[in-house]
């Protein structure tokens, strides 16, 4: 599975904006363990959109890359 990538580009900006708009939430929530998930969950769309992979869509076999593997 190495190299391969099931998100395409614009759901990848979409994911790493959410990923700053769940940090920015993550600050500014004052109960300290709804804090901590937010932030948990920020991080882990933060890389799902820098990686390009998503367990999700691998387990439903979704793919929203459009490049395809060529074979030589």
């Amino acid at each position: 599975m190495s190299g391969f990538k099931n998100i395409g580009t614009g759901d990848r900006v979409v994911r790493v904006v959410l990923a700053g708009a769940l940090l920015l939430l993550a600050f500014l929530i004052d109960i300290e363990v709804i804090a901590y998930v937010v932030l948990a969950a920020s991080l882990f769309t933060f890389m799902q959109g820098v990686v390009g992979w998503c367990a999700l869509y691998a387990l439903l076999g979704v793919n929203t890359c459009p490049v395809s593997v060529q074979k030589k």
